[in-house]
């Protein structure tokens, strides 16, 4: 199977784009005529919830995949709506890849070895079931916590090796608190637990890098921690950053700079809320129009990502 890092880096040529945009959908946000459709065609309120999901989801991803190599649904907003939520997870995920998108399920997993290996298993590879090889999630790559160790890794990798998946480990977050733990320093190393952690990601990925120079082991770096980022950027040359943070968090074009290389290579950077949920800031538009606002927000941090350098 093709590398994943070989896969996204084509893809972010055929687009032209490094944006990633989050598919974090909310009920309370999503406009009322979806919610009012789907709760008319279904009597289960459970069900009307998720199709009014998906319904969202759908607008959103035929606006705007051909401006951008990869998605990103969260799977909390979609596990708080039960087993039709996880449906319309798949559904979404199916969907998007349909439009020629890459999608990485944002499912933060991670457990001890055999565990971790059924997570690997659901989210990236195949599910033996009486003899036939399904697949569950059929996700292109799925965000992991390396608060195991290695045990917790290594199964992810084996699917990413056979089926030409990838993972993207979390290092230096967005989070405001993250250096609770990341920023601590590690006595024994002389250096922060995020920079530990960078080296840990550079040897897990050393076999995995494909012919564009990359490993299908990436890295989560928030563009919420610039200085940081240039760090890891150092110390992971061979990653490719998942950076979240921009926009709503308060990340900029020029504090994602940093998370990329001199060729202007090596990182995808996210976009929730600030895309999805654009129409909310559009006095021009009217509910209708979420698809369109959504479109032109990505166009303009197409742009806005485009002269960072």
């Amino acid at each position: 199977m093709k590398n994943f890092a070989d896969r996204l880096n084509k893809a972010i040529d055929e687009k032209n784009s490094v944006v990633c945009v989050g598919l974090d959908p909310r009920l309370d946000m999503i406009p009322e005529f979806i919610k009012n459709n789907c709760r008319k065609e279904n009597d289960d309120v459970w069900q009307a919830a998720a199709e009014s999901v998906l319904e969202f989801n759908k607008g959103i991803i035929d606006a705007i995949f051909d401006l951008v190599p990869v998605i990103k649904p969260q799977i909390a907003f979609y596990e708080v709506l039960g087993s039709e939520g996880i449906r319309v997870y798949i559904e979404t995920i199916k969907y998007a890849k349909s439009k020629g998108l890459l999608v990485i399920a944002d499912a933060k997993r991670n457990d001890i070895d055999r565990t971790a290996e059924a997570y690997a298993q659901a989210f990236l590879g195949k599910v033996n079931l009486f003899g036939n090889e399904e697949t569950v999630f059929d996700a292109d790559a799925v965000t992991v916590t390396p608060y195991l160790g290695f045990d917790g890794i290594k199964p992810f990798i084996e699917q990413c090796k056979k089926f030409g998946k990838g993972i993207f480990v979390l290092v230096k977050t967005s989070n405001k608190s993250s250096g609770d733990l990341q920023d601590r320093y590690v006595q024994d190393e002389k250096m922060c637990n995020y920079e530990l952690m960078a080296h840990f990601v550079e040897s897990w990925g050393n076999d995995e890098i494909g012919e564009s120079g990359y490993s299908s082991v990436g890295a989560v770096v928030g563009a919420t921690y610039p200085e940081e980022a240039k760090k890891l950027r150092k110390l992971m040359p061979q990653s490719i950053f998942l950076v979240p943070g921009y926009g709503a968090q308060g990340g900029g074009a020029a504090d994602c700079k940093p998370a990329f290389n001199s060729e202007k290579r090596g990182a995808i950077v996210n976009n929730s809320r600030g895309i999805i949920f654009a129409y909310k800031k559009r006095d021009d538009l009217i509910e209708k129009d979420y698809a369109k606002a959504a479109r032109d927000a990505v166009i303009i941090m197409n742009e806005d990502l485009s002269v960072m350098f």
